[in-house]
């Protein structure tokens, strides 16, 4: 069959066949002005609890300030090149000291995305005669690693979701095949998984290492900046950061920019450093991104009043829901999902009447993501909400809840799509 046909026959895939019904307002939708947690969707102001902005560092001033200073010295194109070629300056260097002292590190490489990141240091570290023990429920970008390792002939075993009985199962298997091959164990987990909130089990997963030989690489995108007393992440809240070989984040949370950085020893950031090919052979982050990350970073370190602020939000959120009988599940982080039963027509309706009766614009998660009949409203609360807004979401979602129960989202799924 001719490619495009195949691809036009499978109606846009699992999630892509409700384009037609979705482009523009469930999937792909314009959410516009400054960023906040009021911003304008179709034309209409919507309390948004939808960004990653934990510590609303995307409108600071003195964010908005450097990056636009930087532009204006600098444009987007400086420096030119990748890092080994001739995209080396001053400040990228500054700026990874500055976050390996920050996570406990003796190095760090910047990266230019987080996705693309995380599965090249997988792909760049793991040697087909190594083998990975990783977390069922990691993330896409690991998964996708995982499926390099795999092409290399390296083999991988699972752990049921934070099952730390059965991962000490799959470290004996791994630890056996590892040493028939001649290599190594990586564990890979997250601090914070993104979808639930709930944390990694990293102190028990460092504690393991009394009785087998890993290594640990931790995925804390969802941790820099918001867990741990000084926001250093999910290594520092546990108080394990020296049993974290490698330190992975991204800037696109709590940092509210692009780019990423894994922190390691500083022969394996070196190896990293000359060896990752996503790196060796794309661009160097432009100045602006970089300038912007060390304000950003800056801000993070001496103002700690907004990781306060950002977990006074949370506490009053997630108890809210609590008390009000919304089911919130096990996080323990700023990721808020809310729990709740329905077709994914009943869903559609849903989020239909929080955006456009509520003024209140979040994600839904619903079937082919998770499985059939469930829901998850995924609430990111951030350091410049309200109380208020707390206290209008929470009763927004009473309403709806109620009309949930009534059956009156069973109807048909409306076309939302851009005309």
């Amino acid at each position: 069959m001719d490619i495009f046909e195949r691809i036009k026959k499978d109606a846009g895939g699992p999630i892509g066949q409700y384009q037609k019904l979705s482009h523009g307002y469930f999937s792909f939708p314009k959410l516009e002005g400054p960023i906040a947690p009021h911003m304008k969707f179709r034309g209409k102001e919507v309390l948004t609890w939808s960004l990653n902005n934990y510590l609303g560092l995307a409108a600071h001033p003195e964010v908005m300030a450097a990056d636009a200073e930087a532009a204006k010295e600098y444009g987007m194109a400086y420096p030119m090149g990748a890092r080994m070629m001739s995209g080396q300056t001053v400040w990228h260097e500054k700026l990874e000291r500055e976050l390996a002292a920050f996570v406990g590190k003796e190095d760090a490489f910047l990266l230019n995305f987080g996705y693309q990141g995380m599965f090249s240091i997988i792909d760049t570290l793991i040697s087909r005669k190594d083998v990975i023990v990783y977390d069922s429920e990691a993330h896409a970008c690991i998964i996708d690693g995982l499926l390099l390792h795999k092409a290399k002939g390296g083999k991988r075993f699972v752990y049921p979701h934070n099952n730390m009985e059965n991962l000490r199962t799959q470290l004996e298997r791994a630890t056996k095949l590892a040493k028939e091959n001649g290599g190594g164990v990586m564990v890979i987990t997250e601090g914070v998984f993104g979808m639930k909130g709930d944390l990694g089990k990293l102190d028990e997963i460092v504690a393991m290492k009394k009785d087998f030989d890993f290594r640990l690489l931790v995925d804390d995108a969802h941790g820099f900046g918001t867990m741990g007393k000084r926001g250093s992440g999910t290594g520092e809240h546990f108080g394990v950061e020296d049993g974290v070989d490698v330190h992975f984040s991204t800037f696109a949370k709590s940092m509210a920019g692009i780019g990423a950085f894994v922190a390691s020893d500083k022969e394996i950031v070196n190896f990293l450093r000359y060896n990752m090919r996503s790196q060796t052979y794309a661009k160097s982050l432009p100045m602006p991104m970089v300038k912007g990350a060390l304000k950003r970073l800056e801000i993070l370190q001496n103002h700690p009043e907004l990781k306060d602020n950002l977990w006074t939000i949370v506490r009053a959120l997630q108890s809210g829901f609590k008390e009000n009988g919304f089911d919130i599940g096990v996080t323990q982080s700023p990721v808020t999902p809310v729990y709740m039963k329905g077709s994914v027509e009943e869903a559609t309706n849903l989020v239909v009447d929080l955006r456009e009766n509520h003024g209140l614009f979040c994600s839904i998660v619903t079937y082919p993501v998770i499985p059939r009949g469930e829901l998850i409203l995924r609430i990111i609360p951030t350091a410049v909400h309200t109380l208020d807004d707390v206290k209008y979401t929470i009763e927004c979602f009473k309403a709806c809840r109620t009309k949930m129960d009534n059956g009156d989202y069973n109807k048909p799924m409306p076309d939302m799509a851009d005309k």
